[in-house]
């Protein structure tokens, strides 16, 4: 008789239904959904459950626990990965044979693994995009106490993020959490990375989907000065002078514009002035995604929060010049997300709406409007620029919605021995 041993963030009737006592490989084609994503190597399938879609891993049980650990563990310091909801372990089969165990994790909405990035409609200067999206998650990983261990683009997802690329980490299972990490481990991720993101692109390369202006090694060596940059920024200690307090709002302020926020500064009386230091355990992500969340309700990426919050400025302070005195910000932000952010998005046919995320849509109608308008010498008005972007733009994206039919599963896997 089979049996094993299922722990999960929730309980799910569906969930519970699933054929554990199988191996992976042989779950019914009926269970498997259709997802974009890279290589593994490990044998992994996309499953959906009570209109949720997962994915399953398949390992040993120790790497599936541990890795489960990890995932949690970065989550709860609010470093961007995919949520881990469950696991399965002590498997067995109807006749008594080990099964490896499978981690469950939640799939990430709009997602992309980095091979779909370069098929279809790209973005502008895609390489610089990606770079600056694995440079910001290895800096947020590495002020987690995080060494990855594997970082590589396949070990990655990608969401589009007002035009820039947010990056998200999938695989943690070479992963180990310390206190802190010192600048040899750093370095020596870094170094494993450009390694693994070199030889990816060779094989884009290979495959004829890498610009031939891109050279992979002089690309995956970008990544380190980028990184040392950020990390400098959040991490470098600042001298100031007694009488230079304002520069010490000037490095919030440049913290807040790359998406973190300050929960402590520590200043230092010495000679020459005072010692700025920011420990960076304390800095966190996600700084304008707060303020949009708490302004609107709206859960959205730290870029398009950016631009959304810079909307609603706009739109108070036409409210603010027309009625000749300040407009409280919290009713500019209710009357904004009725009149202007929905009021856009209701435009868009609804069978075209699931394309893309809402703020991802709203951001590139603002940019369509911008083009347009340049190209004609006057603003052509939201109706017309919403109608163009529909029928020039939004109609030939791919759709992003999970393919729930059934069939044959399209993942591709690279089976090792654990």
């Amino acid at each position: 008789m089979s049996s094993y041993r299922l722990t999960t963030l929730g309980a799910d009737a569906e969930l519970f239904a699933l054929p554990f006592e199988l191996p992976l490989l042989d779950w019914p084609d009926r269970l498997i959904v259709h997802v974009p994503r890279g290589i593994s190597r490990h044998v992994v399938r996309f499953i959906e459950v009570s209109g949720e879609v997962y994915a399953v891993k398949e390992a040993n049980d120790r790497f599936v626990l541990r890795e489960h650990h990890l995932l949690q563990a970065l989550a709860q310091r609010s470093v961007p990965v995919v949520d881990a909801y469950g696991t399965v372990v002590e498997r067995t089969t109807d006749d008594g044979a080990e099964l490896p165990g499978l981690l469950i994790t939640r799939h990430l909405p709009f997602s992309q693994p980095y091979r779909a990035l370069f098929t279809g409609r790209t973005l502008p200067e895609l390489r610089t995009r990606l770079l600056d999206a694995l440079a910001g998650l290895f800096v947020r990983l590495h002020l987690a106490g995080f060494y990855w261990g594997d970082c590589s683009l396949s070990n990655s997802l990608f969401r589009r993020d007002a035009g820039a690329l947010a990056a998200y980490l999938v695989d943690a299972e070479t992963g180990e959490v310390h206190p802190s990490l010192s600048d040899g481990q750093r370095a020596y991720d870094l170094q494993i990375a450009t390694e693994n993101i070199a030889g990816e692109l060779f094989d884009l390369q290979a495959a004829g989907l890498l610009d031939p202006s891109i050279d992979p090694i002089e690309t995956a060596q970008e990544l380190t000065p980028r990184y040392n940059s950020l990390w400098d920024e959040l991490t470098r200690d600042e001298v100031v002078a007694r009488d230079e307090s304002y520069r010490i709002n000037a490095r919030v302020k440049r913290l807040n514009s790359l998406g973190f926020d300050v929960s402590q500064i520590e200043l230092r009386t010495e000679q020459d002035g005072r010692r700025l230091r920011f420990d960076a355990h304390v800095v966190e992500p996600g700084h304008h995604q707060r303020r949009v969340a708490a302004l609107t309700g709206l859960h959205v990426q730290e870029n398009q929060a950016r631009t959304l919050l810079a909307d609603l400025a706009r739109f108070r302070a036409k409210w603010a010049e027309g009625v000749g005195h300040e407009v409280p910000e919290d009713a500019a932000a209710h009357r904004w997300l009725t009149e202007k952010f929905y009021g856009t998005l209701d435009l868009i046919p609804p069978e075209l709406r699931h394309k893309l995320p809402d703020a991802e849509l709203f951001y590139e109608i603002a940019e369509h409007r911008w083009f347009l308008s340049e190209a004609q010498g006057q603003d052509v008005g939201r109706a017309a620029a919403v109608a163009s972007y529909v029928d020039n733009v939004l109609r030939f994206l791919p759709d992003a919605k999970v393919d729930l039919s059934q069939g044959p599963p399209t993942e591709e896997f690279a089976p090792i021995f654990d």
